[in-house]
């Protein structure tokens, strides 16, 4: 199963919640630049759920001009054509979840919520363990983090293009092999196989052939709307968790190999924590506001599945340290209540010592 293994999700899932209700106390979340873009985000669903609504009511209006030529008063390829179409802009195309992640290319807010919230989980750590020896608390997230420049070497800040160019291709990349896909299972005879073959395709390197052949069995079974759901499903949570990172990732340098192997060993509580956002980011206009609460919890989570980083004189060999996960089966066989645990060695050894039958010598919050 690799990094999918099913507690890996499930404490996904949970830091989705302790993420979210971390990052609502704090109360720079709702200063008043944070209102403002709250209202300009709710300007943009308005606009997003307009958007999408252009090419249906176009349909609808081509298909009133036709009721002037032709009976259509007993057709029903007229309600055919328009559910497909809203089925593909919405599920298949994905187009509501890609016009939010396009909005932190625009607007730096999202940039700074994640440092606002490293801050606010870094301060509430230190307040929670304030009577504790400082010797046994992790190192700060926060205060080196924010030393580390957020452009890439050699470049300057007006390279957005670049990187706005580079999210097109990958979306456009994946929007057009998705469409691609979808029409194929349109085909008669053949068509009932596209869609369980690309699911087999895609999760057998993920979670092994046993629960791939699963999902190819169950592909074959399900109405064909909820496997096309599903995959994007996943496609989508994969690609919400790497804009959510990308302010991790624009300080501390990865190459792309080691990008790939960090993601690879951490995939299955990056799923479960992305898989619940993306649920609630789908919900009209509500959903994008979440997306700021996204943002804002991952900061948490970033205190949960790598280290503190070093100041930025010192961070040369820190990325590579950081693709393995050292502390990854300590960390997932803790309870719901000791994710606050001082620091990786610690939680280890009590770890070993509840393994050994033995109670553990020092008792942790």
């Amino acid at each position: 199963m690799s990094g999918f293994e099913p507690n890996a999700i499930i404490r996904g899932a949970q830091l989705t919640l302790v993420g979210a209700h971390r990052a609502l106390q704090n109360p720079s979340l709702f200063k008043s630049e944070h209102y403002r873009q709250a209202a300009l985000a709710v300007c943009g669903g308005i606009a997003i759920r307009l958007i999408i609504s252009i090419p249906i009511v176009a349909v609808k209006f081509v298909i009133w001009l036709l009721s002037w030529l032709v009976d259509l008063e007993a057709a029903r390829w007229d309600d055919i054509i328009l559910s497909r179409l809203d089925f593909i802009s919405t599920h298949v195309l994905q187009v509501p979840f890609l016009l939010m992640t396009i909005m932190g290319y625009v607007t730096p807010t999202l940039d700074d919520t994640f440092m606002q919230s490293l801050r606010w989980v870094d301060s509430t750590y230190i307040q929670k363990h304030k009577s504790d020896n400082p010797e046994g608390l992790r190192a700060m997230y926060y205060p080196n983090l924010r030393m580390y420049s957020t452009k890439g070497e050699g470049q300057s800040f007006s390279d957005l293009a670049s990187a706005s160019k580079a999210f097109v291709m990958r979306h456009g990349r994946r929007t057009v092999i998705s469409l691609t896909v979808y029409l194929l299972s349109l085909l008669p005879y053949v068509g009932r196989f596209v869609l369980p073959a690309a699911s087999f395709y895609t999760f057998n390197e993920a979670v092994g052939p046993l629960p791939a052949l699963a999902i190819f069995g169950s592909g074959l079974v399900l109405p064909k709307r909820y496997l096309v759901m599903f995959l994007q499903s996943y496609f989508s949570s994969r690609s919400l968790m790497r804009e959510l990172l990308e302010p991790y990732f624009s300080r501390v340098k990865f190459t792309k190999e080691q990008k790939r192997r960090w993601f690879h060993d951490r995939e299955g509580v990056l799923f479960g924590f992305a898989l619940g956002f993306y649920t609630m980011i789908k919900i009209p206009l509500v959903g994008v506001l979440l997306y700021g609460i996204a943002e804002a919890s991952t900061a948490y989570l970033i205190t949960k599945i790598t280290d503190p980083p070093p100041p930025p004189a010192y961070s040369e060999e820190f990325a590579e340290s950081q693709v393995r996960w050292h502390n990854k089966h300590a960390f997932l066989r803790l309870s719901l209540d000791s994710l606050d645990l001082y620091n990786i060695k610690a939680a280890g050894q009590e770890l070993r010592e509840k393994g050994d039958g033995r109670e553990p010598q020092k008792k942790f919050s």
